[in-house]
């Protein structure tokens, strides 16, 4: 009997680090707030100065086409190719291929300041079903929706999406003196 419990101790030690190590790699999730810099800005109220909408005019200069592959990180390859390509202001135009695992980020509130859920399940695979956003003076600000056979889920892209079979994202790059500053800016209202 002493020797059978000599043994099982080892066997339970390395049982309980796979159940950890499993359980570090399932989905997370962590609720951010999203103040401004100026946190009188979160308060503030809608401006008249400020249109409800308006319209930028523009022409793409070219559209970029990047392929991904297996094991790269979306956004840093994206980050990479915007450097790269020296691209300031574009339109994410489409995305499709698939993930290993991803992070993203919705909205999780209605009022001001405003809120992110922030999702990551790093051993979750998952189609690319599309990618759309912006280019805003070289700031990617990316959303892209997935899905598995359960559902289709999205949102913002963050660090940790990495590429399974493929990845394809088409980029319009607008010609120069189109102005995307107050398309993302929370505060511009």
């Amino acid at each position: 009997m002493k020797v059978k419990r000599a043994h099982n101790v080892p066997m339970r030690t390395a049982l309980l680090l796979v159940l950890v190590a499993l359980a570090s790699a399932q989905q997370t999730r962590r609720e951010q707030t999203n103040r401004s810099p100026n946190p009188i800005d979160d308060t503030k109220s809608n401006s008249d100065k400020v249109p409800d909408v308006y319209a930028i005019q523009g022409q793409f200069d070219r559209i970029v086409t990047l392929r991904f592959k297996f094991g790269t990180d979306l956004l840093a390859g994206l980050e990479k190719m915007v450097a790269q390509e020296k691209i300031k202001n574009a339109v994410i135009l489409a995305g499709a291929g698939s993930v290993r695992g991803y992070q993203l980020h919705q909205v999780s509130n209605r009022d001001m300041p405003s809120k992110n859920m922030f999702e990551k399940d790093p051993t979750a695979p998952a189609d690319m079903i599309s990618m759309n956003g912006y280019i805003i003076n070289g700031q990617i600000h990316a959303h892209m929706t997935l899905a598995n056979p359960d559902h289709a889920f999205g949102g913002h892209l963050e660090p940790g999406s990495e590429v399974f079979t493929f990845a394809i994202v088409t980029i319009g790059v607008m010609k120069d003196g189109v102005d995307f500053s107050h398309l993302d800016d929370k505060t511009y209202r």
